[in-house]
């Protein structure tokens, strides 16, 4: 438990930082992870663009929600913890999963290596986890699942709980970018329309848990009640901003992705329609087959059809 007695003010944004061993060692061991295998691979695999969301938009991100003022006021403000968990479900593993990663570590594996790492991404294990269905049933549940259980309260008083549960926030929210966005080798690819169907759903499922928080009972009312904390809103506004901050702030959150996706649907017909193409270019030259001609048989009597018989009766 590491709430902070100081008003969230203007001027404490930009004074308030704090040491978060757990992120820090993460992200710097990450960051030099990839630029080793990056410059040890082809720097093709990984452009400059993708680099700069790997390690800015990702790791910058992550690192951030750890040592900066949203990981400060994480354990004070209801908001803040809020706006952290939508950074690292959403924000954080999209940065990551465009960096190509798993593009990075295999251009950069031996042959030998390679051939490991494909095993792997082919294995039923992998294949199960990337299934549509299992990384958004994982990204939908786990908002729902940190604050309206005991498991948030647990998060709040405990520094270890609260690390690890950063951590799988990140985990759960690559999973489904890095099984979605498909710009990795991925066990199984799917067609993007699928995404585009599903993302709807996802955005009315997290306006409904908006709501919940929004009317529903107060969450950790015992931890909010021994800080004491005497400024800023009171628990049942800080509840209601922590509402709308889920609701509003997690559409607009989704909107790069969501660009991502249609532009990854709009490659795919392009694609779709080439190879058709070729398919009925390929058909047009192929010449056609020469027909079997076959005898008609000669009209009139039944021994008019044998050639002997013709020729003795000189028919």
């Amino acid at each position: 438990m590491a709430w902070i007695d100081t008003p969230l003010t203007l001027g404490s944004i930009v004074t308030s930082w704090r040491w978060d061993a757990a992120t820090i060692v993460i992200t710097a061991a990450l960051a030099a992870g990839y630029q080793a295998a990056r410059m040890r691979g082809r720097p093709a695999e990984a452009p400059a663009g993708r680099a700069v969301a790997f390690l800015g938009l990702g790791l910058g991100v992550w690192l951030l929600t750890g040592i900066s003022v949203v990981g400060v006021y994480s354990d004070t403000l209801f908001w803040v913890r809020a706006l952290q968990t939508l950074l690292l479900l959403y924000v954080v593993p999209f940065g990551l999963a465009t960096g190509r990663p798993v593009t990075v570590i295999r251009a950069a594996l031996g042959p030998s290596g390679r051939a490991r790492l494909d095993r792997a991404l082919t294995s039923p294990l992998a294949r199960a986890l990337t299934y549509p269905l299992v990384p958004s049933v994982a990204v939908l549940a786990a908002p729902w699942l940190l604050f309206l259980t005991p498991w948030y309260e647990l998060v709040l008083r405990h520094g270890a709980i609260d690390a690890l549960t950063r951590i799988l926030l990140v985990a759960i929210g690559f999973l489904y970018f890095y099984s979605r966005l498909q710009t990795d080798p991925v066990p199984q690819r799917f067609n993007q329309s699928i995404s585009l169907l599903i993302t709807v759903f996802e955005s009315m499922a997290d306006g409904v848990l908006g709501l919940v928080l929004w009317f529903g009972p107060l969450v950790a009312t015992d931890y909010y009640a021994e800080i004491g904390r005497t400024w800023g809103p009171d628990q049942r506004l800080d509840q209601t901003i922590a509402a709308g901050v889920i609701w509003v702030l997690g559409d607009v959150l989704g909107l790069p992705y969501l660009l991502a996706l249609m532009r990854s649907w709009a490659f795919d017909e392009r694609r779709r329609a080439a190879e058709v193409d070729a398919e009925l270019d390929a058909a047009e030259q192929i010449p056609p087959a020469t027909p079997v001609v076959t005898e008609e048989p000669v009209s009139g009597l039944w021994w008019e059809n044998d050639p002997q018989l013709r020729a003795r009766f000189h028919r």
